[in-house]
């Protein structure tokens, strides 16, 4: 079943449920997949986003998520760092397993012996590579800074 089924079919059965805060998350989701749907169609795609971008979209969700719980826990406001963990929770359904330390070491070592890269110049090569293979199972800002060290060495 398609990430997009997947999503809708958890709003309706949400919807049943009467499960008020996972309908809001899941309202939200569908919202962020249409917004870039709309967006795409002004870049000229008839279909709107494929699953690579709506898994992208999901993983920017659970950032801003984790990002905004942060904050709210710095400045003592504990109700709201809960809720965005609860959102967060829900997203985190519809994203892939996320790879282990170990996982991504052995995909950074993969592509930069399938890239052939030698030198923190052949990075992009490799993000690149990393991203159409692993998008929604890995962080790639942390993915970077380890291909960098393996680069460097």
């Amino acid at each position: 079943m398609q990430l997009r089924e997947r999503v809708n079919s958890a709003l309706k059965q949400a919807m049943k449920d009467r499960a008020g805060d996972r309908l809001c998350t899941l309202r939200l989701i569908n919202a962020a997949i249409k917004d870039r749907d709309i967006a795409a169609r002004g870049e000229g795609s008839e279909e709107g986003v494929g699953e690579g971008e709506v898994l992208a979209i999901l993983g920017k969700m659970v950032k801003q998520r984790q990002e905004s719980a942060r904050v709210y826990e710095e400045g003592g406001r504990i109700d709201l760092a809960q809720q965005e963990l609860g959102e967060i929770e829900v997203i985190e359904e519809f994203l892939p397993k996320q790879l282990s330390d170990k996982e991504v070491e052995t995909a950074i070592d993969e592509a930069v012996n399938a890239t052939g890269a030698n030198s923190i110049r052949d990075m992009g090569k490799i993000m690149g590579l990393l991203k159409s293979k692993y998008t929604g199972q890995m962080d790639f800002g942390a993915a970077g800074s380890k291909v960098k060290q393996r680069l460097a060495s």
